[in-house]
């Protein structure tokens, strides 16, 4: 009897590991996939899946799949499930979360979740939240929440979003722009714009067609972007040019065109204009106290766009306030999830059954 209950106890020892409680932070992203536990970074991966067109079967996510995007056979079908930062192909959503925990967690039947926690941006309508619960009500947790994600980005930023002192956060997404004012644990004023870092891709495709005659793809117009991209041409340590490999329009033949930041600043002006526009429209319907406390700490600046080089120089002088540019602003949102992960009762008045 004392044997068998030794191999018991063993039994269920090896069996911890995949009983145990386990929580997870998402932030869904347009481009990016961030999967986190209460204290690091378990996955960031582009958010895109590759379908087989005929047996429906998924074939790869995230990197694999973006390796393949733009480059598959008609029968190899990749998919973008979100945009404007929202679900807008529910299937493809559901099953690509799916394969992104299991690879995580190796998540089986016996699995569960004590908590999950996802971010959601805080235009989305009730269908549109509805549906990424539902995306996440496929996991067998005990609470599923939702968060705002320009509070979790101003959480992720070290802010203490508690106080009454006005805060103001912008948040150059993917899909979307998301400008708020933030004051006891609360958005006090809020614009959405949908102007962000994807409009920035394809503004830059858009300039190679109609100035180079040169057809280039979404993942080359990316590239240019991050290595050349710029917000303004008086940058003190500018970029090397980039080369733009595409096809020739007129020719139809493969080609190159080399271009400067210069070049590609001047292709993004209107979109980051927009974004301007939106900050000082924001602040125009600050109530006074609140913009009294922003005159004095500035404004916040995160999300991917603001990684374009002059992006916080050129909002300084146009805007005239400090901007803080967040020394990690891929990670923003995520990282704020994670603290409200890790201390879900101290922020259960941000948290959205």
């Amino acid at each position: 009897m004392e044997t068998n209950s030794y191999f018991y106890l063993l039994d269920l020892q090896t069996m911890l590991p995949f009983l145990k409680n386990k929580c997870f932070a998402l932030d869904l992203g347009n481009n990016n996939t961030l999967l986190t536990d209460e204290n690091q970074v378990l996955f960031s991966q582009p958010s895109i899946i590759a379908f087989d067109e005929g047996s429906g079967s998924v074939q790869a996510i995230g990197e694999e799949a973006f390796t393949i995007f733009e480059k598959n056979h008609s029968l190899l079908k990749t998919v973008k499930p979100l945009q404007w930062g929202v679900i807008a192909d529910y299937n493809s959503a559901s099953l690509m979360l799916n394969k992104i925990v299991k690879q995580v967690h190796h998540h089986s039947w016996f699995s569960r979740f004590d908590h999950i926690i996802s971010g959601v941006p805080y235009y989305a309508t009730e269908v549109e939240r509805r549906a990424l619960r539902d995306v996440l009500d496929q996991f067998n947790s005990k609470k599923r929440q939702l968060m705002v994600e320009p509070l979790a980005a101003a959480l992720g930023m070290g802010m203490n979003i508690r106080e009454p002192e006005g805060k103001m956060v912008v948040d150059i997404g993917g899909g979307i722009t998301e400008i708020v004012i933030i004051s006891l644990s609360d958005v006090v004023v809020f614009k959405s714009v949908k102007v962000a870092g994807n409009t920035f891709t394809m503004d830059i495709q858009d300039h190679f067609r109609r100035n180079h005659n040169l057809s280039i793809g979404w993942k080359t117009a990316e590239q240019i972007k991050i290595q050349a991209g710029a917000a303004t041409h008086l940058i003190e340590s500018p970029p090397a040019p980039a080369i733009a490999k595409g096809k020739d329009i007129m020719e139809g033949i493969p080609s190159t065109r080399t271009v400067s930041h210069s070049e590609i600043a001047f292709a993004l002006d209107k979109s980051i204009k927009a974004i301007e526009d939106s900050i000082i429209q924001t602040l125009e319907v600050c109530p006074p106290e609140l913009a009294a406390d922003i005159y004095q700490n500035g404004i916040h600046l995160t999300g991917g766009g603001a990684l374009l080089q002059g992006m916080k120089e050129r909002l300084q002088k146009s805007i005239q306030l400090e901007i803080h540019l967040d020394s990690a602003p891929l990670l923003a949102v995520s990282k704020g999830i994670s603290s409200v992960l890790r201390e879900p009762k101290k922020y259960q008045a941000v948290l959205l059954d």
